[in-house]
């Protein structure tokens, strides 16, 4: 980067480049979708191969064949989010004044390449057994490979989020004067999340998903606790209860938002759509059971998991907008700092 060109970059919004990293965020939950398909149709595998599929681009049959369909599409848009991260780094490193945002998008690109060589060590290393836990050493790398998706998730997200408007114009509306409480029990839920998720993905890819056959209760007969208890039925009770102190903490989240007089709208909407999806999910995930782990069910839990994450942490994030950008506006000495939304809400 030529060192005159750090002259180019600005704190203000850009239209073009708010638009274009929301596009990509979105089209993150499209590789979302694709990976927990691909894993609940069992395809994951389909291709013994990485990065080609049967040694090609354009593998013989994968547009006919519903598997092959599946694993391939992923690979592609993996491909496509690859490009998207990227471009989205460069042109924040040529237009945008604050580093913690250029380095963010940074990382964001370590990330899909880290997330690329999990996913093709899943493939390369699926028949390589661990006797100890019986499973394979590619499937351990799976379990890595669903987490290491929901945290790049909320990294586009936070890209994003940053480059909107709102964020970097606040109205006088979008007072984010909000206590310290709030702001550790929105990081408190995004934990918990990732946790859960963290948590689903070794029970799917475990083979975990139907290891206690009933909802709500655990045994025909409607005890609460499993009868017989292995690994398998172990991860599936862990899910259930930390689904339960889920519901309690985003409900808990959701009131405290709604209580706070002085808060944006979007905030308070965003915690009406977090019960919502909460409800939907439990819905899901009591249909999964219910249904015998059909993998239309179980996509839509795993993408409604991804959203309920992804609006928690945007939640958080724009609580601790005034923290993140007063650094930004400490470091300006070249130009007009970036305002805070306290700053605009007395001028």
């Amino acid at each position: 980067m030529p060192q005159g060109s750090t002259s180019l970059r600005t704190h203000t919004y850009k239209p073009g480049l708010a638009w274009f990293t929301t596009l990509g965020s979105a089209w993150v939950f499209v590789l979302v979708a694709m990976g927990a398909f691909t894993t609940s149709i069992g395809a994951g595998m389909i291709f013994p191969d990485w990065p080609l599929s049967n040694g090609s681009l354009n593998p013989n049959g994968w547009l006919s064949d519903l598997s092959m369909f599946a694993e391939h599409s992923h690979r592609l848009s993996a491909g496509l989010m690859s490009a998207i991260t990227i471009a989205i780094a460069v042109w924040l490193w040529r237009t945008e004044s604050r580093s913690w945002l250029r380095y963010l998008a940074v990382a964001a690109v370590v990330l899909i390449f880290i997330q690329a060589f999990v996913g093709g060590l899943r493939v390369l290393l699926e028949h390589h057994r661990v006797n100890m836990i019986d499973t394979s050493v590619g499937r351990l790398f799976a379990m890595l490979h669903a987490c290491l998706a929901q945290i790049f998730v909320c990294t586009l997200a936070a890209i994003a989020a940053a480059c909107s408007r709102s964020w970097v114009e606040p109205k006088l509306s979008a007072n984010l004067q909000v206590s310290t409480d709030l702001q550790g029990l929105g990081v408190a839920c995004c934990a918990l999340l990732l946790t859960q998720l963290g948590i689903a993905a070794v029970m799917r890819h475990s083979f975990a998903g139907l290891a206690i056959p009933t909802f709500p209760q655990s045994t025909p007969d409607g005890g609460w606790l499993p009868q017989g208890w292995d690994f398998r039925v172990a991860i599936h009770f862990a899910h259930r209860l930390m689904a339960l102190v889920l519901t309690i903490a985003i409900v808990a989240f959701a009131a405290k938002l709604l209580r706070t007089a002085k808060l944006a709208r979007g905030l308070k909407l965003g915690s009406l759509g977090l019960i919502g999806l909460l409800a939907l999910q439990i819905y899901l995930g009591a249909s999964v059971v219910w249904s015998g782990r059909k993998p239309e069910l179980t996509t839509a839990h795993v993408i409604v998991g991804a959203v309920i994450l992804t609006t928690t942490f945007l939640i958080t994030w724009f609580l601790h907008r005034d923290v993140i950008e007063s650094k930004t506006a400490s470091t300006q000495t070249s130009q007009q700092p970036l305002r805070t939304s306290r700053e605009l809400s007395h001028a």
